[in-house]
Formats: structure tokens, sequence, C-alpha cells
């Protein structure tokens, strides 16, 4: 006769060992299979207390203390992770987890995982008008010399060529390049671009080269603002799908032919400081307190975003408006595509200011 001792022994060796084995992959399972593994635990526990079949399971789990099947799933993946973050645990499993403590608790480095399950970094910012902004893209001037050449990525970087009239592509294809931490000194664009279904947008011009811990600090800014409308619900729920309506692309359209023009709440700046960032000749021909979207100049050239402002008179846009697509006029290519015409930050004739030429544009969806 075996006695409840060594029964008990006998289904821990037999039965418990074989139930809490590698169990944390049996979070994928589903409950209908849960609960056969449950069947199990609940048929030794009656066993071990010889208890009727018809006994209810959850007194005499209690009296065993024994946790049902799911808990004790969760409990092991708890206590892993426990000591995990405590240097209890080996390197190989402490290496997988990414701790991450905050700033203030407001705003930083976060993970993200797209509807695919893929995990990519971003940062948020938790202060500005009642925070929940993630950054999904920055636009970045290397080389304001430059003209579509390496490191235009919202442009082109294969040279100004009319046969290529969609430039790189990257307003509306899913192409990721860069970094959180290097965004203000080089292009950057997440999945949270294409994946994330959002319903405004937040704008903030960066000075370059400026650390991550110094961005969401207001007097660092050039101009920061943001849409307060929900206007993103109506093109698609994030800038991928609204450039698919509106082509980032040579000839696609006549001068004037633009996107949508959205109104902005100002965060830092105002619309007499956003018409002094760009030139004296710029200013006759657009209205600030705007953010534009695919504006086409009068070389048919085509520019994702006019920063700030609204077009109104005259279609000299690539002087103030970034981005574009594979074409423009010889003078003009490039991610910024002539804000330096009239000499780089003379603040004269159509050349945009230094402060936004020397500048990256960081672009935040909630």
């Amino acid at each position: 006769m075996v006695s409840s001792a060594e029964l008990e022994k006998i289904i821990h060796a037999f039965v418990s060992s074989r139930l809490d084995y590698c169990n944390a992959l049996f979070t994928i399972l589903d409950k209908s299979s849960l609960s056969r593994l449950q069947a199990i635990q609940n048929a030794v526990a009656r066993l071990l207390t010889r208890s009727s079949k018809r006994a209810h399971i959850t007194p005499i789990s209690y009296c065993l203390h024994w946790l049902p099947i799911d808990f004790r799933i969760r409990f092991k993946i708890l206590v892993l992770t426990y000591r995990a973050l405590n240097g209890q645990a080996p390197d190989y499993l402490s290496k997988l987890l990414i701790k991450y403590t905050a700033a203030r608790c407001l705003y930083g480095v976060y993970y993200l995982t797209t509807g695919n399950g893929m995990l990519y970094q971003t940062y948020c910012d938790m202060t500005t008008a009642g925070g929940g902004w993630t950054l999904v893209a920055s636009v970045h001037e290397n080389s304001v010399y430059g003209r579509c050449t390496v490191g235009d990525r919202w442009s082109s970087q294969q040279g100004n060529n009319a046969d290529l009239p969609d430039g790189d592509g990257n307003w509306s294809n899913r192409n990721t390049f860069g970094t959180v931490e290097s965004a203000t000194s080089d292009d950057f664009k997440n999945p949270g671009y294409y994946d994330i279904t959002a319903e405004d947008m937040s704008v903030w011009h960066i000075p370059n080269n400026l650390p991550l811990e110094f961005w969401n600090m207001e007097a660092a800014a050039v101009l920061r603002y943001h849409t307060g409308n929900r206007f993103l619900r109506l093109y698609g729920g994030n800038l991928f799908q609204l450039f698919k309506q509106y082509p980032v692309r040579y000839n696609v359209g006549s001068c004037g032919d633009r996107g949508p023009a959205i109104p902005i709440v100002y965060d830092h700046g105002d619309k007499e400081s956003t018409r002094m960032l760009y030139g004296p000749s710029s200013r006759r021909e657009f209205e600030p307190g705007f953010i534009t979207f695919r504006a086409i100049n009068y070389e048919r050239a085509a520019m994702a975003i006019c920063s700030g402002v609204k077009p109104t008179v005259g279609y000299n846009t690539e002087h103030y408006c970034i981005g574009g697509g594979g074409y423009f006029h010889p003078d003009q290519c490039g991610d910024f595509p002539s804000f330096d015409y009239d000499r780089l930050g003379r603040e004269q004739g159509w050349s945009a200011s230094r402060e936004m030429t020397e500048a990256a544009v960081l672009l935040f969806y909630r």
C-alpha cells in the first residue's frame, strides 16, 4: 500500500513535472487545449486526496496549494522575469529582456509591435496636448548642396531623373531605415509609419544632431505644432495611406494641384514666427498656420509636406516644402529641394532661414 506522502512524490515526479516542463510555451494554447491539461491535474488531485470524481475541484486544489494550469503558466513566466531582471537568471534569459525607465515617466524610447508581430523602437511624447504621440519618421537634409544624392531618402538617391518619377518612393512604401537615436542626424522611418492607424499628427523641427534626451525641451525646438481635427481618419489613418491617394511623383498633376491643407495648433512658435522661418519671396506665396500635403510646383515636381504653411498664390513650393519625387528643376532636387536658392541661411530672396534648413523634421502620430 502506497502512503499519501509517497503518492505525492510519485505524482510530482511523473505528472506535475511534465505539466510544468517548458509550460511558458503553453501561452499560445487555446482554452480547449488547456482544459485537457487541467483535466489531468484534476484527476491526480482527486487521486491524492482520495476524493470522489464528482467532488468540486476548487477546494481540493486549494487544500493542496495547487494553482490551476493557466495560473501555473503565468506564475512561471513572472518568476522567470523577476529573476532575469534581478540578476538571478542565466545571461541568455536576461539578455532577452529590454528594461526601460522613462525620464520622469513622461517621454522617451519605447518598443512597439506591429500587427504582424514585428518589434520596433520608437520615441513617445507624453506631454504635448495630452500626450500619446509616437515618432514614425524624420526628414533630415544631410547636404543642402547635394542634388538627389545618397542620403536623400525622402526624394531620390538615384539622381535627378525624370525616368524615375517616384524617386525612392519612401512616402508610400514599407521601407524602413535609421534609428531613433539618430533621427536628428539622419533620415528615419520605422514600421509605425505604415502600421499605426492614427487620427492626428505632431511635427517637430529640431536642430540637427541634437541628442535625444533634449528633444522634449520646448526651447530647443525651431518649430513645434500638432493637428487636432482627426484628419487622418479621412485618409486611411496614416501618411502611408494618404500618399497612396496623393502620390509624391513627378508630373502627377499640374502646379497648384495639391493635397489637403490641415489647420495646426502651435506648441512652440506662432504664425508670424513660422513666416519668418522662410525667405521673403516665399512669404508672399503661403499662409502660415497649416500643414499641407503633396504640393506641386511650376515645373510639375511634387513635394510631400509644406510644414506650417499652405500655398495660396504662386507655385514655387520647392523653397518651403520638403520631400519629393524623382525629378525637379536641376537646381532643386533633394529632401529640402531648394531651401538654399539664394545662398544658405542668408534669409534673402527664396532661401529659407538657417534654423529651418539645419533642423530635422520629426513626424509623430496619435
